[in-house]
Order: structure tokens, then sequence, then C-alpha cells
């Protein structure tokens, strides 16, 4: 399996263009409101029977502060009492959703995100994980993987010793750059000593990894900005690193119409600064995992791609490839067996269906034969740059040869410009092919012709 990058900025020039990150497939573009609370009933039952962890995943919408390049599902306020009335209603989904659950189902993997987690206080945070405790199967032993999303600027004194002692045990801290003038043209100044005096204090408590969010394509941000920015990067080490490419879509998220369109940098200045961070993270022992992602040589995300064990979805890659995933809170998804289905994305509406004690559900949809194939194959390649054609033709009675003979001559193409190889038995992703997996993936995408300019750019 190849680990490393060829970095070709032609190559990524021609291939430019729009397409899905794969967190789903089919994804969330295909969510529609036929599907529904029953579905999400039906399909979560049915899970049941197959023995299968859980993990769990809680939206906690609120910040403190704007942050001018964010797309995320948001509430912003300096009203901390806000977060009272949400967490009543977040209680009753999760009654809701614990009842539908055999008790015995472990969960595996937690992940509170946002928005803020720690917009919310102490005491909110104690409260919240005793009523999951009271009604799902949490890990007492310390066993499970158990994040929350870090604003360095939104932590209290106390307040990681005691998300310790809740039992969490990995942190992503949002980072973004370290340089003032960038971190000032996007609304989030955030000194450098505070962001290392967090992850001092994370080792020093025992949480087992940490993951520092950067992005590039900022304003103001430039090849020698960055520069500096992975250099204290570098230093500080954390097991694993997300590198995001800026999308600015202002017309669709209005944050971003206070970004001043002449500072972002050019598309050659993005190319070089993304190359510049491949070049420094691999020297520095950091495994490109795909999509953006890298971690040290010894995580366990890394091992899991080595022993092709990882597994992508709605929080990225994960070593959980067997877990069924129930997600609360506004604008949540949940993916099963059977589907997806996801929560409104509208405050009032998420806490209108609650008051009738319906599932807040808004959309979803349900996944087919032709959707579980197609997703295996994006999943096995967005993972691991490798497909076994004969096993998945075991796994899903398949010729594949016949089944896929468009897409195939598609990628004909691509194996002329070096991005993959493909025989006989497998289609094994180049070095050259590995920056442009999700142009690769889109190939087996049957939904894409409807959907180009709808997502944000592949590279």
């Amino acid at each position: 399996m190849q680990q490393t990058v060829d970095f070709d900025a032609g190559l990524i020039r021609r291939y430019a263009g729009s397409g899905p990150r794969y967190t789903s497939y089919p994804t969330a573009m295909e969510f529609s409101p036929e599907v529904g609370a029953d579905e999400h009933e039906r399909w979560v039952r049915a899970s049941n029977d197959s023995g299968r962890p859980l993990s769990l995943y809680v939206h906690i919408p609120f910040c403190a502060h704007v942050c001018y390049y964010c797309a995320c599902n948001k509430v912003v306020t300096a009203d901390r009492s806000r977060a009272r009335d949400y967490l009543d209603y977040l209680y009753k989904e999760i009654r809701l959703q614990a009842s539908l659950v055999d008790p015995d189902r472990r969960v595996e993997q937690l992940h509170f995100g946002g928005g803020t987690p720690t917009f919310l206080s102490e005491e909110e945070l104690c409260e919240l994980m005793g009523v999951l405790r009271d009604n799902f199967r949490l890990a007492e032993d310390d066993s499970g993987e158990y994040s929350i999303e870090i604003d360095p600027r939104e932590l209290r004194q106390d307040t990681l010793g005691i998300l310790r002692e809740l039992g969490f045990n990995r942190l992503s801290l949002g980072v973004q750059d370290i340089n003032p003038d960038v971190q000032k043209a996007v609304h989030r100044v955030q000194p450098l000593e505070d962001t290392l005096a967090v992850l001092e204090q994370a080792r020093r408590l025992g949480f087992r990894s940490t993951n520092m969010d950067l992005m590039y394509g900022l304003p103001l941000q430039t090849v020698d900005s960055f520069s500096a920015t992975l250099d204290a990067v570098i230093e500080a080490r954390p097991e694993r690193l997300s590198v995001f490419n800026y999308a600015h879509l202002p017309e669709r998220f209005k944050p971003q119409r206070r970004i001043n369109v002449e500072d972002l940098p050019s598309a050659d200045e993005k190319l070089a600064i993304l190359a510049l961070t491949i070049e420094r993270l691999t020297a520095a022992g950091y495994q490109y995992i795909g999509m953006d992602h890298f971690a040290l040589r010894d995580d366990e995300l890394a091992e899991a791609q080595r022993t092709g064990s990882l597994h992508r979805n709605f929080q990225g890659y994960s070593t959980h490839a067997d877990s069924d995933l129930v997600a609360m809170g506004v604008s949540a998804i949940s993916s099963m067996p059977g589907g997806y289905t996801q929560n409104h994305t509208d405050l009032q509406a998420y806490c209108s269906d609650l008051d009738s004690a319906r599932l807040p559900i808004a959309r979803g949809v349900a996944i087919n034969d032709d959707d579980r194939l197609r997703a295996e194959v994006i999943q096995q390649l967005i993972c691991h740059n490798h497909l076994n054609m004969r096993r998945v033709e075991s796994e899903f009675g398949i010729r594949f040869e016949s089944y896929f003979e468009q897409e195939l001559r598609q990628l004909g193409v691509m194996q002329d410009d070096g991005l993959l190889e493909v025989d006989d038995r497998q289609i094994v992703v180049n070095q050259r092919g590995r920056l442009l997996i999700r142009n690769i993936c889109k190939v087996f995408d049957r939904y894409r012709a409807q959907e180009e300019g709808r997502f944000s750019k592949l590279i």
C-alpha cells in the first residue's frame, strides 16, 4: 500500500473541480425528507440483532465567537444560559434514541462536536455525561475512543481535568494558523502559548491522543507564513493532524462574507502551501492517511491503514469500522446498515419535534444494494488506496468488469496519467493519485452527474 505522496502541481490543476468528501455514500446531498423518524427507528432496532458496538456523536452548536471561515452548524452567542434549554431538549432525544437500542450494546466510540462543546460549563459537561451513562452502556475501563473538540480559548482551569475524569481520552484542538495577521483576518486570535499549554496539560493528564486542525487557503497566508505554523506544530508533535483546504463559499456561509477576497492566496500559492505541508510533515515522521489527514507512524490511525482496518465516517477517518452511529443534537447524522438520517438543522424545528416526543429527524436516505457495493469500493479506495476486485465480486455476487464497465473505462484515462494501476485483479492508487483520491472515488459515484458544483473544491 502506498503511504507516500508524489506532488504533481500540473496534474492537480488539470483535475481541479468539486466533489464530495465521502464521509458517507450516498452523500448527504442525497438525503430526502421522505425518509424520517419511522425509518430511523426501524433501522436502529434491526441493527440490534447484529451485536455490533455503537458510536455516539453529540452536537453542541454554541460558540462564543464567530470564526469567519467556519461552515459548521452553530449558534454564536455570549449568553451561556442558552445552553440550559438546549441540554434539556438534548436529554429528551438521548432518552428517545436509547429506548431503541439494545442496552447491552457497548459504546466503543464517543465524540462531542460543535460548535464549541466546551461552551458548556464543567457542571453541564458532567450532567451531560451522566445522562449518557444512564441511557447507554459507556465504557468504564478507558478502552473506548472518547473524543471532544476543544477551543483553547474556551477552557477554564479545571476543564481538561474534569473531561479526563469523565472518560474522554482524545482531544481535537482547533488551531488553523499561528500567524497573528491571519488570525485577525479570520477573527480567531489564539496565541500559540495558549494552544501549547492545552497540549502539555492534556499529556500530563493522560489523554492518549491529540489532533490539531490546520487550514490552508486562509486570507494573508503565504508559503513562508505557513512554514512558521508547521515549525511550531512539528515541535509540539500532536499525534494527528487535519490540514483542511479552506473553501470560500460566501453565498452559502454568511460569516465568510466578512473575509476580504483580495486577501485570499492565489491557487498557485495554495498548491505551494499544500506541497510544503506534505513535504514537511512526512519528513517529520507523519504518515499521510489521506483526505488532509496525517498521523504519527506509531499512532493507531496509521497502524489501521497499514493493516487494512481503517474506516471513514462522518467524523473522518476512524479505527472503528464495525460500529453503528447514533448521532444526537441539532443537525447530527446517524448511520445504520439500513441508511442514514439527519436531525433538523434548524434549532426551533429540532425542539418542536421533541416537544411532541418525536425523534427530531428531518431527512435521510435508504441504502440499496447498489449503494452498499459502491460504498465498499469507495471505502477501500479512500482508506487504503487499493481495491481487490475479486474480493468485492465474492462479497457482492457480481462480475466486477461487467458491473463497472463504464467506470473502468474512465479509470483508463487516470491510468494513462499515472494516478493508478488497474489489472484483472485489483486497482492500486499510485503516489501521484493519492491527492486526487476524491476524483478517483467520484468515478464510482452514480449520483455525481447531478452534483457537480455543489461541493467544495477537490484540492
